[in-house]
């Protein structure tokens, strides 16, 4: 197998999504005989070779002063059904504050979510993460974590989704007004995307704290209002006992509002695995995170 065939049927598993099984079929049509097993041989070849640019995207992602962390559900074959595993990713993405360095994302497969997992993979990084609030992450952001604590940023775009449901589908006043507030701090961050840190922190002083000061003493008000059970006040509840990583974006022009650019960085995962269904094995979601 020469080098563009090799990439061909990698870009047309991981790119278009297209399983093995059918790339069979398709170069069988031409009368190329090709077995699935053959495929799948060639794509773990293509894995190991391809280590050292792996390990140098890592590294340039793991070098990153803020990164975006998330995870997403792989279905891994075992005996009689499918467990379900996990690909990570963690992304570098310095576009927002004016860097130049180009973003790239880093990738993991493990065969649970237990906490272990995002401990392992950022055990010498100490700086910014963005990310829900999954608590597997806890132990990264404590005083005394080597080597140093990582920086919690919460998420807005995961706040304002349980309220904007709320908001869309029961019409609750609350919610709509707690959207309506969220939207405008959106739209005022819009205004200062991609530059430089420093003027992105005077202007968000200026324009977006009063904004998010407002939000968060018509929130804890109305909240105090509510039964602990109403809906909207568990929606207000995931930002409000948050808030002090919510509000953190306030101090530094290097966060960003949202955790997108790790969700955005997941599509392919997502889009990949209503075509292939499943990883193989361990090994196969090994070869899909890399």
């Amino acid at each position: 197998a020469g080098p563009q065939l090799l990439a061909m049927i990698l870009e047309a598993k991981f790119g278009q999504h297209l399983p093995l099984n059918r790339q069979s079929e398709t170069y069988a049509f031409q009368g190329i005989e090709l077995s699935v097993s053959t495929i799948a041989g060639w794509v773990g070849a293509c894995t190991a070779n391809l280590e050292p640019l792996v390990a140098l995207i890592e590294a340039h992602v793991l070098a990153a002063e803020r990164l975006h962390g998330d995870d997403t559900t792989v279905p891994v074959l075992a005996k009689g059904k499918t467990i379900t595993g996990r690909v990570w990713t963690y992304v570098r993405d310095d576009r927002p504050f004016g860097s130049r360095a180009p973003p790239a994302a880093m990738f993991h497969y493990s065969r649970d979510r237990t906490a272990e997992h995002p401990n392992q993979h950022l055990a010498g990084y100490a700086g910014i993460l963005q990310a829900d609030a999954y608590a597997g992450y806890n132990a990264l952001y404590e005083a005394d974590r080597q080597p140093g604590p990582i920086t919690e940023a919460a998420c807005w775009a995961h706040g304002r989704r349980k309220l904007f449901e709320l908001a869309e589908l029961s019409r609750a006043p609350l919610a709509i007004e707690a959207v309506r507030r969220i939207d405008a701090i959106f739209d005022a961050e819009r205004t200062i995307n991609n530059l430089p840190a420093e003027a992105r922190l005077i202007l968000r002083r200026r324009h977006v704290a009063p904004l998010v000061t407002e939000l968060e003493t018509w929130m804890r008000e109305s909240r105090g209002k509510l039964s602990r059970h109403a809906p909207v006040a568990k929606a207000m509840d995931y930002m409000l006992v948050r808030w002090e990583a919510f509000a953190r974006f306030l101090g530094d022009g290097r966060i960003c509002l949202t955790n997108n650019a790790a969700e955005r960085a997941l599509r392919g995962i997502a889009l990949g695995r209503k075509s292939w269904l499943f990883a193989g094995s361990d090994r196969g979601g090994d070869r899909v995170a890399a």
